[in-house]
């Protein structure tokens, strides 16, 4: 099998709404309907394959079909999700690895977003517009005053920001992206705007976690290479239209339809594609060739 579809899980979080279902295909009962993570080994929301069975499953099934680039972690690398921010997120941060293995047993998550769609004016927070101390930082987010010294990023549709674990960052409203990021479900809240969760209870804040491991200083400027982004864990570009690659033995890929719809040929065999879906293609799949009026995200390791 050298074409893999996945079908997701997906989370109901307070500031999630209803577009993935209704612009992207989503199929899920929940209300609100926040995440949908598309490409997961992460116990937290496995993806699945149509006969059930998770995509973890798959991967322990099919020793070498992460490739040769896998080999080096212990667990599967990424994990990619929809995210449909009706609301505001809470303002936040993930540890580095080595804090997140000593704290929380379980690595830590640098990401990256790749803007959807957006209304009109949508921003979000990234990283701080000058740097604060440490001391200021933490009185900041004592009197909530913290959005006030933080780089608010205006966005516009097929924006990508590329987020370094360390980096303070929230996704406002009025945006949907694509997020491809490390393995890990590890997150430092800050700041959610006194909102209650489920239970009526305010949502639990990690301030003194997130004073150890955030940086305080302006987000840094990226050279890619022509990527969208780039870094240990992932390689993602945005492919519009027809375009050829390979799975190779160096790394699985992974294909998100991000609008339109088309065909996906690889191994012999060719299945439609449209906008919201997730594909897997095995290392040494060989090459593959997409076709048609849409718009793919494209990651390897």
């Amino acid at each position: 099998m050298a074409i893999v579809k996945l079908t997701p899980s997906c989370k109901d979080y307070l500031w999630g709404g209803s577009r993935l279902r209704t612009d992207f295909g989503v199929q899920s009962s929940l209300d609100p309907l926040a995440e949908a993570w598309v490409l997961s080994c992460h116990p937290d929301g496995p993806s699945y394959l149509p006969d059930g069975s998770t995509l973890a499953d798959y991967v322990a099934a099919h020793p070498g079909c992460l490739g040769t680039d896998c080999e080096k972690f212990e667990q599967f690398p990424i994990l990619t999700k929809f995210i449909d921010a009706k609301n505001n997120l809470s303002i936040q941060v993930h540890p580095s690895n080595e804090y997140a293995l000593k704290n929380e047993h379980q690595y830590g998550k640098t990401e990256m977003w790749y803007v959807l769609d957006c209304e009109p004016g949508a921003f979000l927070y990234y990283g701080f517009d000058h740097e604060v101390s440490k001391e200021e930082f933490a009185e900041r987010i004592k009197n909530n005053t913290l959005t006030e010294v933080l780089n608010a990023a205006p966005v516009h549709k097929g924006d990508c920001f590329f987020i370094p674990s360390g980096t303070l960052h929230a996704i406002c409203k009025g945006i949907v992206v694509a997020e491809v990021q490390q393995n890990s479900n590890v997150t430092y809240r800050v700041y959610d705007y006194g909102r209650v969760g489920a239970d009526g209870k305010p949502r639990a804040l990690h301030v003194e976690k997130a004073l150890d491991v955030t940086l305080r200083t302006p987000p840094v400027k990226h050279d890619f290479g022509g990527h969208l982004a780039r870094c240990e864990y992932f390689t993602v570009d945005a492919k519009n239209g027809d375009f050829d690659g390979v799975a190779d033995e160096k790394s699985f890929v992974s294909l998100l339809i991000t609008d339109g719809a088309g065909e996906l040929t690889c191994g012999g065999e060719t299945v439609p594609v449209k906008k919201g879906e997730s594909y897997f293609l095995p290392a040494n799949s060989g090459a593959y060739t997409v076709k048609g009026q849409c718009q793919t995200l494209v990651t390897v390791v």
